[in-house]
């Protein structure tokens, strides 16, 4: 931990990546899992049994474009959507043609993760209305107001709101921890 300081990223370690998961391959996959893995509670695939998973977000029902066009004009910060098409070998849709996003990271100090995986769900159930199946995403999400204005097509950015008071007590509180020296135990 000598020389690491908060906000840096693996990559700036000099250190080789070893996969912490079989689905995640690169920094960019492991910043991505925290948003994307929510769509995983839907009948949507995150590009399981493809060379990038989490970057992928498709289904054979899902119109490329239009998604990534309604995506793209949401202003999710820190990304952008590509049209792709994909097949993926395992998981949701194996073996099937899938169309969906590439999520390109644009600045990864600037994204939310979350924000990420909420816009790409309501965009899915926006852009091809009644096909989007979320029996799992409320036990995934564990917050059924969230759940309810997601449903209900509310911008992510504005659900979010509702937590930033109980979120800024928790930062305050978790201060004074981040702040803590510690010294080298030698044994």
């Amino acid at each position: 931990m000598v020389g690491w300081q908060r906000g840096d990223w693996f990559d700036s370690t000099g250190l080789v990546w070893v996969n912490p998961s079989p689905n995640l391959r690169s920094v960019t996959e492991a910043a991505l899992y925290p948003g994307v893995a929510i769509i995983e509670g839907t009948n949507v695939s995150v590009g399981r049994g493809t060379d990038t998973p989490f970057e992928l977000l498709g289904a054979p029902w899902i119109k490329s474009k239009e998604l990534a066009a309604y995506l793209n004009a949401r202003g999710i910060a820190g990304v952008r959507f590509v049209p792709v098409t994909f097949t993926p070998t395992s998981s949701n849709y194996s073996g099937r043609s899938c169309s969906g996003v590439n999520i390109i990271v644009t600045d990864r100090n600037g994204f939310d993760a979350p924000g990420v995986g909420d816009g790409t769900g309501g965009g899915s159930a926006e852009v091809v209305p009644g096909r989007l199946q979320d029996d799992r995403l409320p036990e995934l999400l564990m917050n059924q107001s969230v759940y309810d204005a997601l449903v209900a097509g509310q911008d992510p950015r504005r659900i979010a709101q509702d937590w930033q008071e109980g979120l800024q007590k928790f930062v305050k509180m978790r201060e004074k921890y981040l702040n803590l020296q510690v010294t080298a135990c030698h044994v």
